[in-house]
């Protein structure tokens, strides 16, 4: 076996570019991006030498960017293939130069794509999520993750845009104009480095209850680091180091879904004392674990099951009803048809 070399993710990353004089610009353009996405995992995860690498690295890596990391939004299935195929490639060519073994880049886990089904199917069970608030409530009441979780559940956001939010995107005593109850404000902002997903259509104003508003008044008088991002403005959720930052929300939210977080018996005959996905940086790979996506997914699903006015949620979740209806509904087809059972005389 040929003993590997050390390689720097940056470095490699360099030396990829560099040989691939045999594709378009704009390939490259499109591969210098997505493996940009990989050097910037790497750094997150301190790995400086690509001999480290294993095959539970590169699957973290595809769950951290199937969630929104280095984009900021969840990805879709057939642009997560491209990404990884992109991923494998690369790896070729560092064992190539012996940066790392020979086989590792057919350990990099490509999604299935069935024609053009790319949904997927994970969500968080709205039972469940009810569940986690209610702990939350209890036991972590106003801290950052109770907020986190509590304004992901209850509004159905993007967790980019809750990571938009500053203090002064909050109405929590109701007493703007035309306003009945408290509520919160997705602005767009580019230039300062919250861009929404939808631009300038992502912007709206969401109602929020009086206890989920005093949860936030709470949380700002109490456990918030009073400080402001390098551009000046004043976020709601933060750490002492500013705005608080995409990996910080999704691990957030992996660690509350795990049914041991809440001293549940493991439902995948594992011991808490052996399992890898009780450390911090593999809270991910617990089969139970649930995305910022899933959440927003059971969001919808509830809203669903209730029979709630479809345009009114999609404009609180500022997704169309198509898109609520292919990417977010989780309802089985038996439940669907139990709901219309009521609208009918059977």
């Amino acid at each position: 076996m040929t003993e590997l070399e050390p390689l720097a993710p940056s470095e490699a990353l360099d030396l990829y570019m560099e040989s691939r004089d045999d594709a378009s610009e704009n390939t490259m353009e499109g591969q210098f991006y997505r493996l940009k996405a990989f050097v910037a995992w790497c750094d997150e995860q301190g790995i400086a030498n690509l001999n480290e690498l294993s095959g539970r690295d590169l699957y973290q890596y595809r769950i951290w960017r199937r969630d929104g990391g280095y984009s900021g939004e969840e990805l879709k299935t057939v642009t997560l293939r491209g990404d990884l195929a992109t991923l494998r490639a690369f790896l070729r060519f560092c064992a190539e130069i012996d940066g790392v073994r020979e086989d590792l880049y057919d350990q990099v886990p490509l999604p299935k794509v069935s024609g053009s089904n790319d949904v997927s199917e994970s969500t968080l069970e709205p039972d469940r999520a009810v569940e986690i608030v209610d702990y939350l409530d209890q036991y972590e009441y106003a801290s950052r993750r109770h907020v986190i979780f509590q304004l992901l559940w209850h509004t159905g956001c993007r967790m980019g845009e809750l990571r938009a939010l500053d203090l002064g995107d909050l109405d929590l005593d109701g007493d703007r104009p035309r306003a009945d109850g408290p509520a919160i404000h997705f602005v767009h902002r580019p230039e300062s480095d919250t861009p929404l997903k939808n631009k300038e259509n992502s912007e709206r104003w969401n109602a929020i209850s009086g206890h989920v508003a005093q949860t936030l008044q709470d949380y700002i008088d109490g456990p918030r680091d009073d400080v402001v991002d390098e551009h000046g403005r004043e976020p709601l959720i933060t750490t002492s180091n500013g705005r608080v930052a995409l990996s910080t929300i999704r691990d957030n939210v992996y660690r509350v879904t795990r049914p041991c977080w809440r001293g549940e018996a493991c439902p995948h005959d594992r011991d808490p004392e052996d399992c890898d996905a009780t450390e911090y940086a593999h809270m991910s790979t617990c089969p139970s674990a649930r995305s910022p996506h899933d959440v927003r997914s059971g969001r919808v699903t509830a809203f669903r099951l209730q029979d709630s006015d479809r345009s009114l949620v999609s404009d609180r979740m500022n997704a169309s009803e198509e898109i609520l209806d292919k990417h977010y509904d989780r309802r089985s087809e038996r439940h669907k048809a139990e709901q219309r059972r009521r609208f009918f005389d059977l």
